[in-house]
């Protein structure tokens, strides 16, 4: 299979294991359903992804995928890493209270094994959160923060951003925020940033 054929199929089966997530939990999405769901063999899902848990590792992976890219191509190129952290704020802010992000908690809050969290961790935050921290320490060495460590930076940085944002989503207490009230938490997130670290 060549690989835009490739990629577009794993998008497909990530895409029927999260319908499935949502209207069966982490114990009713198995290999097999999502691979007679989306008319695919079981081989195939367990080639491609090893397992029920890896299959959910890259649904959050693919998740963060845009945010982890961008993150990357700015550490690559150097530029100025407290911009940089401004400029990630929303996107990553939306990633985390969107759609997909609230139906992998969501199922993974009701899957008493843990499995679910430890696989959207591993796909989201532990993917995402050494890429902040690098940000953090560039600023720190170019003296534009001051924390103890790059990690209890990236810690605020994230605390400050989505606060009960994720959470609340999660549960249903809020809806899904618009482009104006994420671009205007990102702003107030990153200005209380520089205010405490600056």
């Amino acid at each position: 299979m060549r690989d835009e054929a490739r990629l577009k199929r794993r998008e497909e089966i990530e895409n029927a294991a999260c319908r499935l997530l949502e209207r069966e939990g982490y114990a009713g999405a198995s290999m097999l359903a999502v691979a007679k769901a989306v008319g695919a063999s079981n081989e195939t899902l367990y080639r491609w992804y090893g397992d029920k848990k890896g299959l959910f590792r890259a649904v959050a992976e693919a998740n963060a995928g845009a945010v982890r890219v961008r993150l990357d191509a700015e550490i690559a190129g150097g530029g100025d890493p407290v911009a940089t952290l401004a400029e990630i704020a929303a996107p990553l802010l939306a990633m985390v209270t969107g759609e997909r992000a609230v139906a992998l908690n969501r199922a993974a809050a009701g899957d008493p094994s843990g499995e679910l969290g430890a696989a959207i961790a591993e796909g989201g935050r532990e993917a995402v959160m050494p890429r902040i921290e690098a940000l953090v320490a560039a600023a720190m060495a170019a003296g534009q923060v001051r924390v103890r460590s790059a990690g209890e930076g990236a810690d605020l940085y994230l605390r400050l951003l989505v606060g009960d944002w994720q959470i609340r989503r999660v549960i249903g207490a809020m809806e899904a925020p618009g482009l104006i009230a994420t671009q205007t938490r990102a702003k107030e997130a990153m200005a209380a940033f520089l205010k405490l670290c600056g």
